[in-house]
Formats: C-alpha cells, structure tokens, sequence
C-alpha cells in the first residue's frame, strides 16, 4: 500500500523527513477549525484481492505518546474544493 499524489493536493507533510514517507495531501480549509486533511493510498493487486476476501484494513498511527486525534478511513472519495 503507498500513498499517492492526487491532482487536489496542496500539501506534502514530511518531504523533508527522510525517516518517514512524504505524504501527499489535502489541506481543508473550511474546515480549518478541525485540521482536516485528506490523503490517498493506492492499494496492490495482493493487497485489493486480500482485503476483498478478509474485508480487514489495519491502521496503525504513531501518537508519539500524545492524545489519539480522531480518524476516518473511506472508499468513497471527499469533497476537495473548499
């Protein structure tokens, strides 16, 4: 699984991090209040028939020890042109 760019990104977090992934995202600005933001992985052809079968994601988030922010996890894309 690896995220990918996206023609409505507006932002690439780590890019200068090389001890972690550049994610490609969506900053939300209507909802600035929450700072949202949307990001897209693109799943193998393994990983696709994998979880057609299990129906199974597993998400691990580093919280570096700090309160776990709330996540979403979809199939259906989000609005990106606020």
């Amino acid at each position: 699984m690896n995220l990918i760019e996206f023609p409505e990104q507006t932002v690439v977090i780590a890019k200068d991090q090389p001890e972690y992934k550049p994610l490609p995202a969506y900053q939300h600005k209507q909802n600035d209040w929450q700072g949202m933001i949307t990001c897209c992985w693109k799943l193998t052809i393994k990983e696709r028939v994998k979880l057609l079968f299990t129906g199974k994601l597993w998400h691990t988030i580093l919280t570096f020890n700090h309160p776990l922010q709330p996540q979403l996890m979809r199939v259906d894309k989000p609005t990106l042109n606020d």
